[in-house]
């Protein structure tokens, strides 16, 4: 039912599962979320990931991945995410989306013109794939849509979305989707919640970022996509709807998100 859109399974604070992924699937299968999209930040990651996708997609649980490089990474790995091997790496159907890539100039502001060189070549090797990107952005918001304006990006996620309705109206206006997070659901965050007020319906997705920014009633433990169910009521609250509604429309602007351009 629950499309978790941004998880990094790879990360995951395994302790309460004696450190074994089995049981965080399990927790998802449970908690009715049956498709989630396994991120990745480094190159190195590759393995992993597509490990963990091979491994646990099964009739019940769908999972996929991206393909990039953070822009938090250091600059050795921001510069080894050519545009040639990011396509060679995400041509396949497993790799659903490119990224997770952007500008971030809170935790990183030594690498700014690396940052913004490695978010060109994310978008166009989304453009020659045709499939998503998946955004990143803190406190480098106009950067960013300068560069996906520039580079006419338009087909992919804002992903932990935390600005404010400009930036997302924007965004939106490329053609881009808004994804929530946790962090919606926090009570400093009324503005945010504004914000979502506005986004279009079919333009909306959630995701839980974990291992990160669990929402509430979890906030302050280690975040696991079984709790994306959370982002969803919070949301369903917001827009007077159920929380199955929200999982409904979030899993279909998700696969019509996949499906933009096959």
């Amino acid at each position: 039912m629950f499309t978790d859109s941004h998880c990094h399974l790879n990360r995951l604070d395994l302790t309460k599962y004696d450190g074994k992924l089995a049981g965080a699937i399990a927790a998802m299968k449970a908690a009715n979320v049956n498709r989630a999209m396994a991120i990745m930040c480094d190159i190195a990651e590759y393995d992993d990931i597509y490990q963990i996708v091979q491994q646990y997609s099964d009739n019940t649980l769908t999972l996929g991945m991206s393909v990039g490089v953070h822009p938090c990474e250091d600059l050795a790995v921001l510069e080894s995410a050519t545009v040639e091997r990011l396509v060679e790496m995400a041509s396949a159907d497993h790799v659903w989306a490119i990224g997770e890539t952007g500008l971030d100039y809170y935790w990183s502001d030594e690498n700014i013109q690396a940052q913004q060189a490695s978010l060109t070549r994310h978008v166009h090797a989304s453009q020659i794939l045709k499939k998503p990107l998946v955004i990143h952005t803190r406190e480098a918001k106009h950067d960013t849509l300068a560069v996906l304006k520039a580079e006419k990006a338009e087909h992919g996620i804002i992903h932990c979305f935390t600005e404010d309705w400009e930036t997302a109206k924007q965004a939106l206006d490329l053609g881009l989707y808004i994804s929530f997070s946790g962090i919606v659901s926090f009570k400093n965050a009324q503005s945010l919640r504004d914000a979502a007020l506005k986004v279009p319906k079919d333009r909306l997705l959630i995701e839980t970022d974990s291992p990160y920014l669990a929402p509430v009633p979890k906030r302050g433990k280690p975040n696991e996509p079984a709790y994306v169910p959370y982002v969803a009521s919070c949301l369903a609250e917001l827009f007077a709807m159920s929380t199955e509604a929200v999982a409904e429309l979030t899993t279909k602007n998700f696969n019509n998100l996949l499906e933009q351009y096959h």
